[in-house]
Order: C-alpha cells, then sequence, then structure tokens
C-alpha cells in the first residue's frame, strides 16, 4: 500500500487566467485541427470535438447533423449489421463517425462482419471502448484490431495514467481514450473507489502520449468524461487534449438517442451509464451476477435542437481563445495558465438529476 500526495484537479477546479491578446474578434479563432497518427495513414482535418459512445448519443441522428459541422460521433455498440447496412445507404462522410466495440468475442465477431460485408471501410475511426484499460486482454485486442483495419484510425481506452496511455500507443492504437469515473452518469468512482481527476489525468497522459514519436506524428489522447459546462471543453483542450469526448451535453437533443418522455406536462429524454442497470438490460437482456451497476439513470429536460447548442459551444471556445490570446485550438495548451479555486462551477446535472433511476 502507498499514499501519493500530490494534489489532483478536476475541471471545476481550476480557471483559465487571461492574457495579453493580440485578436480583434472571436472570429479570428480557427477551431479546426489537422492531424496525422502514430500508426494510421489516414489524415483527418475537423473540429476535434466527438460525442461519447453511449447509447444517449451516439446515434445515426447525430452523426447526420455532427458531420454538417465536422465533428466525429462515436456510436454506441448495439447497432445490428442490418442497422448499418441501411444507414450507410444514405450517409457518406466516414471522417466524422466512428465504430465501437468491445474486447469480448462476439464484439471480434461482428468487427469481422463488418469487414466481409464492406461496412468497415465507411468509417475512418474505430473505437475500442473498456471501462477498464489496464486488463492485458484488452492489450492484446488492440493488436489484433491493428492486423484486421491496418489503416484505420484506432481509440482505445479507458486508462488515467501515463504508462498506460504508453503502453497502449505502442501496442497498436492511435488514440488514448482517458477517464474513469468522471462521467456525470458514471458512478465507479463510488462503486469501487477507483478514479483519477480528469484535469491532472488529461493533462499526465497527453504529455505521455506527446512524448511517443514517430517520423509521421505523435501519440495522442481525448479527454472522455468530466464536460459539465462549455467551459470544460476548453479546459480539456487547455491541458493538452488533442480530442474532447462528451456524452451528457451531447443528451437530451431532439437527435439524441433515449426515449422522450412526458412528466407532468414536461418533455424528458433519457440518459444513463453504458454500465448502468438500465444499459445491461436493455441493451444484454441481463445483469450478469458477478456485476454491479456502476452508472445512473436520468431524465434530461429536452433540449430542442442541436445546432443552436452547437453555436453556443463553438462561441464560448472562440471566447475562450480571445482571452487567453489563441488564434487556433492547438494553441489553447501553449497559452494557457490555469488558477486554482476554492469554489466549485455549478454543475447543470444537479438540475436534471430527479431521482429516476431505474
Amino acid at each position: 500500500m502507498r499514499i501519493e500526495d500530490d494534489i489532483k484537479l478536476d475541471f471545476n477546479d481550476v480557471l483559465l487566467k487571461p492574457k495579453r491578446s493580440i485578436l480583434s474578434s472571436r472570429k479570428e479563432v480557427i477551431l479546426e485541427r489537422e492531424f496525422s497518427f502514430y500508426h494510421s495513414e489516414k489524415k483527418w482535418k475537423g473540429i476535434p470535438i466527438m460525442t461519447s459512445n453511449m447509447a444517449s448519443c451516439g446515434t445515426f441522428e447525430m452523426a447526420e447533423v455532427l458531420s454538417e459541422y465536422k465533428i466525429i460521433t462515436t456510436f454506441h455498440k448495439y447497432y445490428s449489421i442490418e442497422e448499418y447496412k441501411k444507414f450507410f445507404k444514405n450517409f457518406n462522410n466516414p471522417d466524422y463517425v466512428g465504430y465501437t466495440l468491445g474486447i469480448r468475442e462476439r464484439d471480434i465477431k461482428q468487427l469481422n462482419e463488418m469487414i466481409e460485408n464492406n461496412l468497415i471501410q465507411n468509417f475512418s475511426f474505430i473505437c475500442i471502448d473498456v471501462p477498464n484499460g489496464y486488463l492485458e486482454r484488452f492489450l492484446e485486442t488492440i493488436k489484433i484490431i491493428r492486423k484486421l483495419c491496418p489503416k484505420h484510425i484506432i481509440i482505445a481506452g479507458n486508462v488515467v495514467s501515463n504508462e498506460m496511455t504508453e503502453e497502449i500507443i505502442l501496442n497498436g492504437a492511435d488514440i488514448v481514450k482517458v477517464g474513469i469515473g468522471s462521467g456525470s452518469v458514471c458512478t465507479t468512482r463510488k462503486m469501487t473507489g477507483v478514479g483519477y481527476p480528469q484535469l491532472s489525468a488529461v493533462i499526465e497522459c497527453s504529455d505521455a502520449a506527446h512524448g511517443i514519436s514517430n517520423e509521421k506524428s505523435v501519440g495522442k489522447i481525448i479527454s472522455d468524461g468530466g464536460i459539465v459546462n462549455p467551459c470544460d471543453f476548453a479546459k480539456a483542450f487547455c491541458a493538452g487534449a488533442d480530442f474532447v469526448m462528451a456524452g451528457s451535453v451531447f443528451s437530451g437533443f431532439e437527435q439524441s438517442g433515449g426515449q422522450t418522455i412526458i412528466k407532468n406536462g414536461k418533455k424528458f429524454k433519457e440518459y444513463y451509464g453504458s454500465s448502468s442497470d438500465k444499459a445491461m438490460l436493455e441493451n444484454y437482456g441481463l445483469k450478469d451476477n458477478h456485476r454491479a451497476s456502476e452508472g445512473r439513470y436520468v431524465l434530461i429536460p429536452h433540449k430542442g435542437d442541436l445546432n443552436h447548442f452547437l453555436q453556443d459551444l463553438f462561441g464560448s471556445l472562440r471566447s475562450t481563445g480571445t482571452y487567453i490570446g489563441a488564434r487556433q485550438i492547438k494553441e489553447f495548451s501553449k497559452r494557457a495558465t490555469f488558477i486554482r479555486v476554492n469554489r466549485q462551477l455549478n454543475s447543470s446535472l444537479e438540475q436534471y438529476d430527479i431521482n429516476s433511476k431505474k
């Protein structure tokens, strides 16, 4: 047993210090980035934001909207081969969608079926998603999928430490998904005692990933979880994240997944964690006796159309750029100075959690 007593921070533990800026308008801040990757030969250009691969936001309807803004929709794991065939008859924008799978035998079986049916070519990204990226089997699965899909940009996670970030990249992933227990409907920290404050995890893991390089590029990370307010996207980029993934902020819209429910005359949308009782029963038909629920089920007041939120999000990121003197998102980490604060910003999740667990 040992104790690390270094201070670790979440997004709401800090603010950004303003700096002298030569920018005259928010319009001058460029949100798009262009990336090459450590393993894949693909190039990618767009706004480096992703939906979480959750049933509430990793949907076909989200992809149809977000791809127009050059944002990535990482699909949830529960679409069938037939559903993919139908969707890709009318959708052809591979740079802005990601295929998600786990590390079970049935996941690899479906990936092989996707390859055989020429469906995997409709994706630039493949996301290998598990709650615990420290399993030896996880690293072995990354190697298998790299051999099956050598040209794809492979995302793998989740982890929160620098040594595993390096291991995942060296074993075949291009991007490491960083975050354990930080999601707004994730109860892993409460149930298991395991986790890591998200801001510190991003700082440490991005430093590790960017230190692995070859003649093509360096390793990259996604900050996954802990996004509550628009400012948290900016803080994640300032901490060194190459991409930012979010679930709750992309849920509750007309284009989001989950049922629409009328309660006391008001419209709500379902939102639940991927390890919640709701997710396990709905998507697998059962909850294994050896498992505990590590997710919540909440109802979110219906947010309307996604397009209005995106305009606000882009405006907030551009405003951050003008405050810290960064003309591009890739400059955010170079211009950022974090200030520790002794208060927390209000969590918007608290406003819509109406104790509707299932």
